[in-house]
């Protein structure tokens, strides 16, 4: 089929049928999200007051929070997508409301401005350099780390499945 030929995309989310999401919201769906948000975020600040930091220092909270964030999301989705099927609230809840609220760029880009700000222009320029670089270096992490877990995972359970035959 050509590029002209092709048939128009309804979605991109595949695992919602056409009809429900030409309703309008899904009240089901809002409150996964908004129940995973609540959850996230109180763990990003958790995190925050484990590993506090003043305006102007190296914001690592924040920074592990969004790479931390990244790598789950990774995980995640290789989960939902490729190894199980989840309820359909699953991907909502954890995907946008729990690691949605978990992560945190805008602070990250506060972060960025309040170092520059305390004079420290390079620790700026590495911290707005590495958060994008470390967060998709993660999210491929795990995506990797899970796929070849579930393969080595079906291995191991295929080989005693085929010696408790013998």
């Amino acid at each position: 089929m050509s590029a002209q030929q092709q048939a128009p995309v309804e979605s991109v989310d595949r695992h919602v049928p056409a009809r429900r999401r030409q309703r309008g919201w899904d009240a089901g769906v809002l409150a996964a999200i908004a129940a995973g948000g609540i959850l996230g975020a109180e763990a990003r600040y958790g995190l925050s007051v484990l590993l506090p930091h003043q305006p102007g220092q190296w914001p690592t909270a924040t920074w592990l929070t969004n790479v931390s964030g990244c790598l789950l999301i990774g995980v995640l989705m290789v989960v939902i997508t490729e190894l199980t099927s989840p309820h359909r609230l699953v991907r909502p809840f954890l995907g946008v409301g729990v690691l949605g609220g978990y992560t945190t760029f805008s602070t990250a880009m506060v972060d960025v401005q309040q170092l520059a700000r305390a004079g420290h222009a390079g620790a700026a320029l590495g911290y707005l350099g590495s958060t994008p670089v470390a967060a998709v270096a993660a999210a491929s992490a795990g995506t990797l780390l899970t796929r070849a877990s579930a393969v080595w995972w079906l291995r191991l359970r295929r080989r005693e499945h085929a010696g408790g035959r013998r």
